[in-house]
């Protein structure tokens, strides 16, 4: 989320869809965020399924990423 990669999130009762994107479509570790992404939003309470889908419109641009996430990796 810091990063700017999560685009929307909502709810239908216990369902969960999120609408993400990656730093450049050939993210080497792409399949293993989205992976990831769902196990952790399924861990929620109340989350009984988790719909992660991968977008790349608007592309992802470090203007995106939060002033902490900036702060922590250098970027100003």
């Amino acid at each position: 989320v810091d990063l700017g990669l999560v685009y929307t999130v909502q709810t239908r009762d216990d369902v969960v869809d999120v609408e993400m994107t990656l730093t450049t479509p050939a993210c080497p570790a792409g399949p293993e965020i989205l992976r990831n992404a769902v196990a952790a939003l399924e861990k929620v309470e109340g989350v009984s399924k988790a719909n992660v889908k991968l977008v790349m419109s608007p592309p992802w641009s470090a203007d995106r990423m939060s002033d902490e996430a900036r702060d922590e990796l250098g970027m100003f």
